[in-house]
């Protein structure tokens, strides 16, 4: 698939999978450049991927850079919060495999009337960046849990449609 270096996953002691981000491709607290990380994801458009735990399989349509760029939630996620969304878009295809708590929902918009006439899922997943010391070694990660929002369209398929509530989790940072 895509950077294989880059995804792996680990159990944290609740048994949850947590996938790791090892490449902090989008970097800086103060702003992120959300042109980047659309023209990023791109690369995804036009791939599936299939969810382990429901074994829903989740296109990735072209609609999808450009909402993750502008979405009501990417404007109002500043700071940690949006860094780790940014750079969650490099494990794109782990987030979805391991993603978990499937939810549904009515669609309630006249303008997804089309594209999500048989309403919206959410899944949650949760990822892990890494933190470094004063001396740029790595002493741990930082967990954060993120939901897939994902579009149920009238061809009866699933399509990410944007990753939305990005928060940082309140548990000690796994250790290195």
């Amino acid at each position: 698939m895509f950077m294989q270096e880059v995804l792996s996953f680990i159990n944290d002691a609740e048994g949850h999978n947590v996938v790791i981000v090892n490449d902090i491709r989008f970097k800086g607290r103060r702003g992120i450049d959300w042109q980047s990380v659309q023209d990023y994801v791109k690369k995804y458009v036009g791939h599936n991927y299939k969810i382990l735990e429901s074994s829903d399989v989740v296109y990735v349509g072209s609609d999808f850079p450009e909402e993750l760029k502008g979405s009501e939630d990417t404007m109002r996620t500043h700071g940690g919060n949006a860094k780790a969304k940014a750079n969650a878009t490099t494990v794109i295809p782990k987030i979805l495999e391991y993603a978990t708590n499937k939810r549904w929902q009515e669609n309630f918009k006249s303008k997804h009337g089309y594209d999500a006439k048989l309403g919206w899922y959410r899944f949650t997943t949760r990822f892990a960046m890494p933190l470094y010391d004063e001396k740029n070694d790595l002493s741990g990660y930082n967990i954060f849990r993120i939901e897939m929002l994902i579009r149920h369209a009238s061809d009866g398929k699933l399509y990410l449609y944007d990753m939305v509530n990005t928060k940082k989790e309140a548990s000690t940072p796994l250790e290195q």
